[in-house]
């Protein structure tokens, strides 16, 4: 587990220097500053968007305007590790382009699509601890269902970045029935009826 040391904090525009800071000159994971999910085209659009430092850029802005929840990780007043979360998919278009996450239900659903983790605390439970604050956060805010895209495959810890299964059901987070045992959709219900 994550070391009690680890304190969350909301993302909010006096928060985006420690982003920056945690993300560092690759912006996360190749040049992505969180912005994956977020964007509505892919290919050529994506790319651009990343050469021109546009990414960067655009994430700054929705913080600016309150249009991004996420929760940092701080070790100390060090930054090492990020969760985003969304109480709509229209916040993480690119979610409807992807077929086995596809569904009927999205009015009610938030989504928990992405963590990020500095090098040197990989494997040491903070996305655990990042989707627990994330959770508790969603639920302050009102959400009924909450929603996960993890990872099955043992993949390089920097390619994982929609976290774990394990991690997702250790949780109490179950895979949604008929969804791909490769591609699973992981649903927690949080709501005043969920279960304690």
């Amino acid at each position: 587990m994550a070391s009690p040391s680890l304190t969350f904090h909301e993302i909010s525009p006096r928060r985006w220097p420690d982003l920056v800071r945690l993300f560092g000159p690759n912006g996360a994971c190749g040049g992505c500053w969180c912005m994956w999910w977020r964007v509505e085209k892919g290919g050529k659009t994506w790319e651009a968007m990343k050469a021109n430092g546009r990414s960067k850029r655009t994430l700054a802005s929705l913080i600016r305007r309150g249009r991004v929840l996420g929760i940092l990780a701080y070790a100390g007043k060090e930054p090492v590790g990020w969760c985003t979360f969304g109480p709509r998919r229209a916040d993480f278009p690119r979610l409807d382009r992807v077929r086995a996450y596809q569904r009927d239900d999205l009015d009610r659903v938030w989504s928990i699509p992405c963590f990020f983790v500095a090098r040197g605390w990989r494997g040491k439970g903070v996305a655990s601890a990042l989707l627990q604050a994330a959770v508790a956060a969603a639920k302050k805010r009102g959400a009924r269902v909450l929603e996960g895209y993890p990872v099955t495959k043992g993949l390089p810890a920097a390619f994982a970045y929609t976290g774990s299964v394990t991690m997702f059901e250790r949780r109490g987070f179950e895979r949604v029935a008929g969804t791909r045992r490769d591609k699973p959709l992981v649903r927690l219900p949080v709501g005043s009826n969920a279960p304690a």
